[in-house]
């Protein structure tokens, strides 16, 4: 089941309201996804050497202070940590693979979430009203997001199983479907460097786009290769510092519509996800074909989004 839901918003004007443009449609997606729900922020971005990690524990009373107090002895500087229920978004001044190196450890009380320059994800067990809730969704600024509701059937309903799942800078994914050779794809990929933190195929799906990349793939090169390497059914959303992109399988048995205005791009998995957008009424709106990729990202002057689609062979 689950459901997916994608904004990017081309008028920057907008970028206060992204929050409140963007939980309605998260919301409407419940009966997608009742056991977790998780949501990747693209906003803030820090310079190239400072990143952005975002740090998970279960425990609320778990001190995030001692976590900041570790790293600014190991790194030599100060940290900027912020504190959201379960989850801490800390800010250093370093380059990204060292930070990656360090926190990367499987003895360290807490969970990567994600790092980059611009990302933050949040995700928790629970329905899209109380997740969006204790992570205060609807006052977030910033340039695009992307959410999925999770109905588990693969693996268990735990935070860390949760999507998004963030594996390259910057890069994450949220799926709709199931894959068929995940497990051998997972032997082939740790062989290659990744690390692999959970069961879930969706996981895969995400180690395999940044080995693809790693190895100097473009993303629409990445994707297309997807298409051939990963059996199953399945809708992709991938998360860039740059905008979002889309793929269906080449059967498309996976529900999706898209929605373009002259102010944003937005996807989801039904159509109800968008009907609150501003401009729907005279928005684009299309069922994304099969085996097709389409990516917005910024580009021209500004901040103004270009639109690549491009068919599989």
């Amino acid at each position: 089941m689950c459901g997916i839901v994608g904004l990017y918003l081309k008028n920057p004007s907008l970028n206060r309201e992204l929050g409140a443009l963007f939980e309605p449609m998260l919301l409407e997606m419940t009966q997608r996804g009742p056991d977790s729900t998780g949501f990747a922020l693209y906003r803030d971005p820090v310079g190239p050497m400072r990143v952005k990690v975002v740090l998970q524990n279960p425990a609320l009373s778990f001190d995030w202070s001692t976590v900041a107090a570790d790293l600014t002895q190991h790194f030599g500087c100060d940290i900027d940590f912020r504190v959201q229920h379960t989850h801490c978004l800390i800010t250093v001044s370093a380059t990204e693979a060292v930070v990656r190196e360090y926190v990367m450890s499987d003895t360290a009380p807490y969970a990567v979430v994600s790092i980059g320059h611009h990302i933050e994800i949040y995700k928790e067990v629970g329905l899209p009203k109380d997740v969006a809730r204790v992570f205060d969704l609807k006052s977030v600024q910033g340039s695009h997001a992307i959410g999925h509701t999770r109905m588990a059937t693969e693996s268990a309903v735990t935070t860390a199983g949760s999507h998004p799942f963030s594996t390259g800078s910057d890069l994450c994914l949220v799926h709709n479907g199931s894959l068929s050779n995940h497990n051998r794809l997972r032997r082939k990929l740790a062989k290659d460097g990744a690390v692999f933190r959970t069961e879930n195929d969706s996981e895969v799906a995400a180690q395999y786009l940044d080995v693809q990349i790693r190895h100097g793939l473009s993303l629409e090169e990445a994707l297309y290769g997807a298409l051939k390497d990963l059996d199953g059914f399945f809708t992709f959303t991938i998360g860039t510092s740059d905008g979002f992109a889309v793929l269906r399988d080449p059967i498309a048995c996976k529900p999706a519509v898209m929605a373009e205005s002259v102010e944003w791009v937005a996807m989801a998995s039904e159509y109800r996800a968008l009907a609150s957008l501003p401009g729907i009424e005279n928005a684009r709106v299309w069922e994304p074909e099969p085996a097709t990729v389409y990516v917005w990202e910024k580009g021209g002057q500004g901040r103004q989004a270009t639109t690549t689609l491009a068919r599989a062979s």
